[in-house]
């Protein structure tokens, strides 16, 4: 077995048990900075709803938490360690950055434009892994890597490209965000002829897709997946919970639980001012919450035939192979 960087340091991966792949502690669409006035932020009062994020997760049995939330996205290592330490929780933090719609600033376009930007998230990408991240010695365990809703878009390749050079030297797992569930297979694709190592790559958001092909393309490339936003409905072009239970029965039905994995995508904390979201929209997101598979969808899936090893093996055995390859 092998060792994974978290936030409190490295784990061996034997250690990591029930794992949830993508959960956000801490969560800001880029331009949140301007609005610190009301949006305010106190170390404290983001700590202890971390923690009891943290809690309700543990609650579950969850052992572990992938947060792979985007440099310009409110990254903040910090805050992660403390939740970590108060609880006790493993949570693995990202390098990386967001599609190009909602994630782009203008600081690597610029670069871009000057032909510099590739080579510089490289060296950011590196320096990060190797030495840790703004000075805190906490180093990621993953690269995050996101696409634009059916194109993969120049400015994106230009952190593909950059996260499988820095994979090659030191390993590291790559973990993506499918917009609405496109582009998955030819996430996988792009990344295994630049060179990534299959086994080492998640595809993301998969379940936003409800053709059952779109995944087996992209499972026979031997990638994993993960169907990773059970309780977002409805919005953000995501299909309804049934809908996503349908695709996974039929990939369980054919053996594929070596990997898959399940999460929920969860904003827990928003910085900035919490969004005002509709009454409608609300409704549909009630069950949006980091224990949700476990109270509601498990169990409907065990009364549908899903065996014991097949969830023991998307929570733990997946997670243990994905950080030890």
């Amino acid at each position: 077995m092998g060792m994974v960087e978290t936030v409190r340091g490295p784990l061996a991966t034997a250690k990591l048990g029930k794992t949830l792949i993508h959960e956000h502690f801490y969560f800001g669409y880029p331009g949140f900075q301007g609005d610190m006035t009301l949006g305010t932020f106190d170390f404290e009062e983001k700590k202890q709803k971390g923690v009891e994020v943290a809690r309700m997760m543990q609650q579950q049995g969850v052992q572990t938490v992938v947060d792979p939330t985007p440099n310009e996205c409110g990254r903040n290592v910090k805050l992660l360690q403390a939740v970590s330490e108060e609880t006790g929780l493993n949570i693995i933090c990202a390098t990386g950055f967001y599609y190009e719609g909602e994630g782009a600033t203008p600081y690597f376009k610029f670069r871009q434009q000057l032909g510099t930007a590739e080579e510089e998230i490289y060296e950011m990408f590196m320096e990060e892994i190797t030495n840790g991240i703004e000075g805190t010695g906490i180093k990621p365990g993953i690269i995050k890597l996101a696409s634009s809703k059916g194109e993969i878009t120049e400015y994106e390749k230009m952190f593909f490209r950059a996260a499988v050079r820095a994979q090659k030297e030191t390993g590291i797992v790559l973990l993506t965000h499918t917009q609405e569930g496109t582009m998955g297979p030819e996430q996988a694709s792009f990344l295994i002829e630049e060179g990534a190592e299959p086994s080492k790559i998640v595809i993301g958001h998969m379940c936003g897709a409800t053709d059952i092909n779109q995944h087996l393309w992209t499972l026979n490339q031997g990638v994993y997946i993960a169907l990773d936003r059970f309780g977002l409905q409805g919005s953000v072009g995501a299909p309804m919970d049934e809908a996503r239970m349908t695709v996974l029965m039929g990939l369980l039905g054919q053996g594929y639980e070596e990997q898959i994995f399940l999460s929920h995508d969860t904003v827990n904390v928003w910085w900035g001012r919490d969004p005002v979201m509709p009454e409608a929209v609300q409704h549909l997101l009630q069950n949006w919450k980091p224990d949700h598979i476990f109270r509601r969808i498990l169990p409907d899936l065990k009364k549908s035939g899903v065996t014991e090893a097949q969830v023991l093996q998307m929570f733990e055995q997946n997670s243990a192979a994905l950080f030890s390859s």
